[in-house]
């Protein structure tokens, strides 16, 4: 998979969330493109190419402006100068908004200059006014992350961040920062493991098996990434399973239906409800360890497997388990 094909790159809204910080992966340094190469006018006709685009290989700050505008002129060469010393982290693309209006029209924009950093195509941060040279590196900062010379320290942070985001619950966020270090990492076990989950959380289930296609065979073999190919199939086998509430009935009226209670709990497992899903099986195993061939405690070690060792539902299943197995 090429870690330029992002599939988890949002679609342009019409409102932009100015206030929310946007993590990147650090970029290297690297040597100065030429100014032409990053910074250009655009029109509505182009903006989807020039801006949407363009942001998923790289962050696009968009400056719109209008010949009339006296702080336009003094942000210029300002905003123009930082760009160029970034040394391609982002692109600045200009858009005069007497010619073209409406795409300052559906971001909301009512005063002017306002530079609008997008992002994997989606408006990330912005700010309005001639604001100062120092303020505006701290924005390609924050939209682009610092420039470092350690490539694998910066690879290493973004993925600390994106972990973190995970557990924040915010997901799109943490899916751009896995989605940015593939573009310096390609290989990168742990962010194609990552993005594939958020992907998942999303319910963009064919995107998440995109980004899984056509793994090298060491990639297969990592337990991460196995371990979310794994997920994909439980999310499959659940769906055939049959209605929950169902199952539900048929064990209030025959509790040791332990088939049922296998199929309510392999659902329970893909709905998020570890507890339920560990406890069903739990529960045949104490009934019957012989059904299915012990089926309920091997099921029981697949969730284990996804869930990952050191998850809650694993340690607290886990210490179920052995009382069950040894007492």
């Amino acid at each position: 998979m090429s870690g330029n094909d992002n599939p988890y790159a949002a679609s342009y809204g019409n409102q932009m969330t100015a206030t929310a910080s946007y993590g990147a992966a650090p970029a290297p340094a690297a040597a100065a493109a030429p100014a032409g190469d990053l910074i250009k006018e655009t029109t509505t006709a182009n903006f989807t190419r020039d801006v949407l685009e363009a942001s998923r290989q790289q962050p696009v700050l968009v400056d719109f402006w209008a010949p009339w505008c006296g702080p336009c002129k003094q942000l210029t060469p300002v905003i123009e100068k930082v760009v160029t010393e970034a040394q391609g982290r982002v692109r600045l693309v200009k858009m005069n908004i007497d010619d073209h209006p409406s795409i300052a029209g559906q971001l909301g924009i009512q005063s002017i200059p306002a530079v609008i950093a997008f992002v994997g195509g989606r408006p990330v941060d912005g700010f309005m006014g001639a604001v100062p040279e120092s303020q505006i590196r701290d924005f390609i900062d924050k939209v682009a992350g610092p420039m470092i010379d350690d490539q694998q320290a910066g690879i290493d942070a973004a993925l600390a961040d994106a972990k973190a985001l995970v557990e924040q619950g915010d997901i799109e966020n943490a899916a751009g920062l896995f989605g940015a270090v593939l573009q310096a990492d390609p290989e990168n076990a742990i962010a194609l493991a990552g993005l594939a989950n958020c992907l998942i959380t999303a319910g963009e289930l064919d995107q998440a098996r995109e980004v899984l296609a056509d793994l090298s065979e060491e990639l297969a073999k990592d337990a991460g990434i196995a371990a979310v190919v794994k997920k994909l199939a439980q999310i499959e086998e659940a769906r055939k399973l049959g209605d929950p509430n169902a199952l539900e009935q048929i064990l209030a009226a025959d509790p040791d239906d332990h088939g049922a209670r296998i199929k309510l709990a392999k659902i329970r497992n893909v709905e998020g409800d570890r507890e339920a899903a560990a406890d069903h099986l739990l529960k045949v195993m104490k009934r019957d360890r012989t059904f299915e061939d012990d089926g309920a405690r091997r099921e029981l070690l697949q969730f284990f497997d996804v869930w990952g060792p050191m998850d809650p539902a694993t340690l607290s299943a886990r210490r179920k388990l052995s009382s069950i197995l040894f007492s």
